[in-house]
């Protein structure tokens, strides 16, 4: 019953790669979305979207059957590492992930200029972290189709 998060940068089809996971009889969940996070406020004041820690214990601790595949990108998720049997991280070149959520219709995230400079501060500085943290590395610039079977293959 492997556990698999996908995390990387606004764009690099994280979400994309769930949609087909899920068509293919994986569990799947995107953590944007529904009871997974909400906003929390920093102590500097600044406004963060985290995991609600106690929805993803129980998600973690209640996975029983099948592979699990977890998409997001949140600042608290390298608490739940050690409850995932792969980490893996899909990456691409900033002017591929500005493209991509500027073509993108499902979600609005990106279309607006300081939405746009944060993904490229992200992708500066929380990437890189990512990286040091990740068992497994995909270049999200692979057909899609290429990207979900390496995404398997750790099923």
């Amino acid at each position: 019953m492997p556990k698999i998060l996908i995390t990387g940068m606004s764009g690099t089809g994280k979400s994309t790669a769930l949609q087909i996971l899920g068509s293919r009889g994986h569990r799947v969940v995107d953590t944007d979305y529904g009871q997974w996070s909400h906003w929390v406020t920093l102590p500097d004041g600044s406004p963060d979207w985290v995991w609600r820690e106690e929805a993803m214990v129980d998600l973690l601790a209640g996975h029983k059957e099948g592979a699990l595949f977890v998409a997001g990108c949140k600042s608290n998720q390298g608490k739940f590492y050690p409850r995932f049997d792969h980490v893996v991280l899909l990456s691409a070149p900033a002017d591929v992930l500005l493209a991509r959520v500027m073509a993108r219709t499902n979600n609005p995230y990106g279309k607006r200029p300081e939405e746009r400079d944060a993904i490229l501060e992200n992708l500066r500085i929380v990437e890189p972290l990512l990286r040091a943290t990740a068992t497994m590395e995909i270049d999200a610039r692979a057909p899609i189709e290429q990207v979900v079977q390496q995404l398997e293959g750790l099923a």
